[in-house]
């Protein structure tokens, strides 16, 4: 039963995503979303509002200086990533600028948002307070050795670095410890497919119970900071 089935309302069912940085994340959504789940992606929000002309690019360039702007007037990612990386107020001062924005946005997407049910994309969903906003978490896992040979295939990472983004990040059991369900991609693509495809019938099922249920009083679909 999805966690939240006391504080719904006329809405989808909304079901979190997340997983390790390389643990196929995006591969799953868009599974999802071919089985015609409506899928609300925060990474690529967090793009979305550091474009040019956008108030927190503003307010990040204010904080860090020209440096993490491109030829291009938007966020230099790799200049950003330098500065914040090993070093916890860098990260933390970022965060503030970022992640309310992040939240209020997937937040209004998903009040308009359609579909039987809603997969909520959230990298670092472990330590987002967006885990209230959600019915149900599934976790995309895989061993971390798949993890860095990934990292190092797709950004050209050497091991060392691999190995440090990983710990950077919360742990694989702090994920596994959130989760609902689990889907495991260190195998073949057919694997994953066939994992997405029984929980997308379990959904549905979760989805028509979800809708049942009394609708949420006023003001009970927010987050707390």
């Amino acid at each position: 039963m999805p966690k939240n089935r006391d504080n719904t309302s006329s809405r989808p069912l909304r079901i979190g995503l997340t997983g390790g940085i390389a643990s196929g994340k995006s591969t799953v959504a868009d599974i999802f979303e071919g089985l015609g789940a409506s899928v609300i992606d925060t990474d690529v929000i967090a793009r979305e509002v550091v474009k040019p002309g956008e108030q927190a690019l503003e307010k990040i360039r204010d904080e860090f200086g020209d440096d993490v702007i491109n030829d291009s007037g938007g966020l230099d990612r790799s200049a950003m990533r330098r500065i914040v990386f090993g070093d916890d107020d860098a990260r933390k001062r970022l965060e503030g600028i970022l992640h309310p924005l992040i939240r209020d946005r997937t937040m209004a997407a998903a009040r308009t948002a359609g579909g039987a049910y809603q997969v909520i994309v959230v990298p670092l969903l472990v330590e987002s307070p967006l885990q209230q906003f959600v019915d149900r978490i599934v976790v995309v896992d895989c061993d971390e050795r798949v993890q860095i040979q990934r990292l190092m295939a797709r950004d050209a990472e050497s091991e060392g670095q691999a190995r440090r983004i990983l710990a950077a990040q919360s742990s694989r059991e702090e994920r596994l410890k959130i989760a609902d369900d689990v889907v495991m991609n260190d195998s073949d693509l057919t694997a994953t497919v066939e994992q997405v495809q029984k929980l997308h019938e379990s959904y549905l099922r979760l989805a028509q119970e979800f809708e049942s249920q009394p609708p949420a009083s006023p003001g009970e679909d927010t987050v707390a900071d």
